[in-house]
């Protein structure tokens, strides 16, 4: 079997595989935005949330630390609109390397049973894997891994992604340390870029000798489609794929109260 067969077969048993788990009856038109359920990010972005279309997002420097959040980033927006899907929408995450750590997905609130993973050969495996699953509509949404790609090759995601009524979610690795993954232009409708961030210290860390509270990235939206760019200090998914606004040193509870912080919103996918 040559090269192009071996690929036409695993597309083939793709297809069949997301054809197994299509929903009867399932309407492409009917996906709206999905918000993220921060008053503070839905106002800034165009249309309120996140449509169906092609959404890239990459480290902000080639380090560990940023590479994991930026993956998790797009693990907690994949995995609410799987939840918004009639709670059970599957995704499809294609990778060309195994680097994946389920568990943190899980942490992220991306569970094992939600997704189907393609191992691909290299990035255009990754790409026309991504482009079959958005085609065939019955995704909550597709996640591929590539470095370097042709805008040719974006187009097609991003028209796929619009005609299949999914959501595309591009996680651009940093090939090489010189070479910014975002550099050049791309049709996608949204583009992000991700950095960790220190944490801030436990109310009760004075009296156990030290710790840190939850995970915070600075997330800049460098570019959307119709709006003009921002960022924010968000701090990273729970287990619900809910992300949170990182409260200000003088917003925090007192450390008797306990009470939640007004600005830690649930950010479970609602319509825009």
């Amino acid at each position: 079997m040559n090269a192009s067969s071996a690929r036409d077969a695993r597309l083939a048993a793709l297809r069949a595989e997301i054809g197994a788990i299509e929903r009867p009856g399932f309407a492409r038109a009917e996906r709206p935005c999905l918000t993220f359920g921060i008053g503070e990010v839905d106002r800034r972005l165009a249309g309120g949330g996140l449509a169906a279309g092609l959404h890239e997002a990459a480290a902000a420097a080639p380090s560990l630390g940023d590479e994991a959040a930026a993956t998790l980033f797009l693990a907690a927006i994949a995995a609410r609109f799987s939840r918004r899907d009639a709670g059970a929408g599957q995704i499809l995450w294609a990778l060309a390397r195994r680097d994946l750590f389920a568990p943190g997905l899980a942490a992220a609130g991306l569970t094992p049973d939600r997704v189907l993973y393609a191992e691909c050969r290299n990035d255009e495996e990754v790409l026309a894997v991504m482009e079959e699953g958005l085609r065939h509509g019955s995704l909550a949404a597709v996640i591929g891994e590539t470095g370097r790609v042709e805008m040719a090759a974006l187009r097609r995601l991003q028209l796929a992604a619009e005609e299949g009524g999914t959501a595309a979610l591009l996680l651009r690795r940093w090939r090489k340390a010189a070479a910014d993954p975002l550099a050049l232009p791309s049709p996608a409708t949204t583009r992000w870029r991700i950095a960790c961030a220190p944490s801030a210290p436990l109310p009760f860390a004075a009296e156990i000798g030290g710790g840190i509270g939850r995970a915070r990235w600075q997330v800049a939206l460098v570019r959307q489609r119709g709006g003009p760019p921002h960022q924010w200090l968000l701090e990273a998914p729970d287990a619900e794929a809910r992300l949170a606004l990182a409260a200000r040193s003088g917003d925090r509870p007192d450390q008797a109260g306990g009470a939640p912080h007004p600005l830690v919103a649930d950010v479970r996918p609602q319509a825009a």
